[in-house]
């Protein structure tokens, strides 16, 4: 019998002790995730962890709450007068540290809403749709935007086939240049100092009759002229380097409105990778012997 004297976070320490699989990873998100519980649901829960809405009913009952519900109560309840909205938090931190620190995080979460500002724009939801429809869609990015490149290719290769991270080596860009145009179809990422390979590729492009979606800083001059888009990402976060961070943001509402570019079909796709995946791989907690 659960102590209903106990702190839900005692109760949920006390149930790894006897904790099933399941029970488990319930008790770790919720312990890992205790400021976003209050805005979570029973079945919003489940699909984070991988279990049955069930599951997570039967879990809270465990713990000595009647659902998901109550245990959310309990965990405000406990909180007191603790900061829920991020207005009250990112005083609380400003209070708390320098005036620095204070300063750089407020610019962080206002490149967030920048970005999603961005995401509503129509111009935004053309190049989604251009990206979820063109057979071909080729991601390039130079020096320190390398990775973003291969970040957003990564993803946009589970939601569809025909996206290739351009390759760098070869020198010609060739891939890209000699595509059919109205089958293809390029993503840029660049920040300064701007490397003349993203600048030459983007004209190229253009000349080819290839759309060019550019996401860059907003010091960038040379895109107005050569990209079909140009969605600029605020990097001045008070540190030591112009923090491209914000790229990584812009790049997950670019990847979750391809996604609903392509709609329901594309669930199919991403469950056959993941089946793929598991004969091959597994995951942490699969079917194949992992551990949590």
């Amino acid at each position: 019998m659960p102590d209903t004297d106990a702190s839900l976070q005692d109760r949920l320490l006390r149930s790894l002790d006897r904790a099933s699989r399941a029970e488990a990873a319930l008790a770790r998100h919720f312990l890992d995730h205790a400021d976003s519980l209050p805005f979570e649901t029973a079945a919003s829960v489940a699909r984070k962890v991988g279990v049955s809405e069930a599951t997570v009913g039967r879990y809270c009952r465990a713990l000595g709450y009647r659902h998901f519900k109550a245990l959310k109560a309990a965990l405000q309840a406990e909180a007191g007068p603790r900061p829920w909205l991020i207005g009250d938090r990112l005083q609380a931190f400003a209070a708390g540290g320098s005036a620095e620190q204070a300063r750089a995080l407020e610019r962080e979460l206002a490149t967030v809403v920048v970005n999603h500002e961005t995401a509503a724009r129509p111009e935004f939801h053309r190049a989604a749709q251009r990206i979820a429809t063109r057979p071909q869609v080729f991601v390039a990015g130079f020096q320190t935007e390398r990775g973003h490149a291969a970040y957003l290719a990564h993803l946009l290769q589970y939601l569809r086939p025909g996206v290739q991270l351009v390759d760098l080596a070869a020198g010609s860009f060739a891939e890209v240049l000699t595509a059919p145009p109205e089958t293809a179809c390029l993503v840029i990422f660049e920040a300064r100092r701007y490397a003349r390979q993203a600048r030459d590729l983007a004209a190229e492009a253009r000349k080819a009759g290839i759309p060019v979606t550019l996401i860059t800083d907003p010091y960038c001059r040379w895109g107005q002229g050569l990209a079909t888009e140009v969605f600029a990402v605020p990097v001045d976060h008070a540190q030591f380097w112009d923090a491209t961070s914000g790229f990584a943001s812009l790049t997950a509402l670019l990847v979750n409105a391809v996604f609903q570019a392509l709609g329901p079909g594309v669930e199919a796709r991403m469950t056959r990778i993941a089946g793929l995946y598991d004969r091959f791989s597994g995951h942490l907690g699969g079917g194949r012997g992992g551990e949590l």
